[in-house]
């Protein structure tokens, strides 16, 4: 008897093969329009970023697993699944090479103040810049230590610079000088000249980077956002970006997606905006796909699924 499945992505007509051998029944059906019909009402698995806002989950009664192509989770109904007994997996560690590649690149460009000298390029303007400064002895703290962070302070070794963590009890980690608990962010606060946001979004982040915590951080830091815009007090964050308490900042996420064009970010010269674009590159599908095949494999053979979400705690 086959397992059903439905994906809301087309991965190419070899690997959906792929998955159909080992045992499941595929129906495939474009995500942002995809509703409740019969022929998905009993369905087993969910293979989806986000179609939460068209389908109605608790329709859905023999649903038991919903796999995420996505990293995040902000999307998903936590409460529902958790009502439900439905078990959430994510895509953990599949973007994380290219985010760890962005942030150092975007790190760099501030240091090296890329975004004057590429206007310069634009108007024709032949000026040295004598306040461009080195990367080399820098502290740069991440604000989580979850593969993204693993991936980046990796690709910072070359560099000498001292690599700072926080997690929840300050869990020594790879790549990492020093980890600190959640208890000791201030001191990671007062110790980083960089600062990366690569913690997961819940209720406990919502905003935690606020007035307060500019405040304890030292004058003229830098700040990359990767992970989600509303960890970020986006009020204070421009309001101390303007004030030059933050030297500039490489932010990737936002509040409001897409950023509205009448937003104070797109016009601060301090500010390097990005689209939600950190995660792409050539091997997105290849990575995402193989986590998918891999737990979809263990589902098949009763065994455990990799990546599971604690509902509870929202990561």
């Amino acid at each position: 008897m086959f397992v059903k499945a439905l994906f809301t992505y087309d991965y190419g007509k070899e690997k959906m093969k792929a998955i159909e051998d080992l045992g499941y029944d595929i129906i495939l059906k474009k995500e942002k329009d995809v509703k409740l019909t019969n022929d998905i009402k009993d369905i087993d698995i969910l293979v989806c970023y986000n179609p939460f806002n068209t389908l109605d989950i608790t329709k859905l009664n023999t649903l038991k697993w919903i796999q995420l192509s996505s990293t995040g989770m902000d999307q998903v109904p936590m409460n529902i699944l958790k009502e439900n007994n439905i078990t959430l997996t994510n895509n953990k560690g599949g973007y994380s090479i290219p985010m760890g590649e962005w942030i150092v690149m975007k790190i760099l460009e501030m240091l090296k103040n890329s975004k004057e000298l590429y206007k310069n390029q634009e108007q024709k303007i032949w000026k040295i810049d004598t306040s461009i400064l080195e990367l080399f002895n820098k502290k740069v703290g991440f604000i989580g230590t979850g593969s993204i962070a693993q991936e980046t302070a990796k690709r910072l070794q070359g560099f000498e610079v001292k690599v700072l963590g926080l997690n929840t009890k300050g869990t020594d980690t790879k790549y990492f000088d020093k980890c600190y608990s959640n208890n000791e962010i201030d001191k990671l606060y007062r110790e980083s000249d960089i600062v990366v946001i690569s913690v997961p979004y819940t209720e406990k982040t919502h905003h935690m980077i606020d007035e307060k915590a500019f405040n304890k951080m030292k004058d003229g830091v830098y700040l990359v956002n990767i992970a989600r815009g509303s960890i970020i007090n986006e009020k204070d964050m421009i309001k101390n970006l303007k004030s030059g308490k933050i030297a500039k900042a490489a932010l990737d996420v936002f509040e409001e997606e897409p950023l509205p064009k009448d937003n104070e970010l797109w016009d601060l010269n301090n500010v390097i905006v990005t689209s939600h674009n950190s995660w792409i590159s050539e091997m997105k599908n290849e990575r995402r796909f193989n986590t998918i095949y891999e737990n979809m494999k263990r589902f098949i053979q009763g065994k455990e699924l990799t990546n599971k979400v604690n509902i509870e705690k929202g990561y």
